[in-house]
């Protein structure tokens, strides 16, 4: 009998899309940084900016939740 080929991003298996995710939550950093950063006004609010850019989803899913009125 065959072996199956485990189709899961997990450690263990190996996909071929998985990279992507890293790849689109990077851009996203990005961008969440430069729009933080714009309002900066000094180095303090420049590292909170930065620590917001690290948890922007948690922000987009917080905004969406809310406005869909879940």
């Amino acid at each position: 009998m065959a072996k199956e080929k485990n189709m899961n991003c997990s450690w263990r298996g190996s996909c071929g899309s998985c990279g992507s995710n890293g790849a689109v939550y990077g851009l996203g950093f990005i961008g969440a940084a430069i729009y933080f950063l714009q309002q900066a006004t000094s180095l303090w609010t420049g590292i909170v900016c930065l620590l917001k850019a690290i948890v922007w989803p948690a922000f987009f899913v917080y905004e969406a939740l809310k406005f869909l009125g879940i």
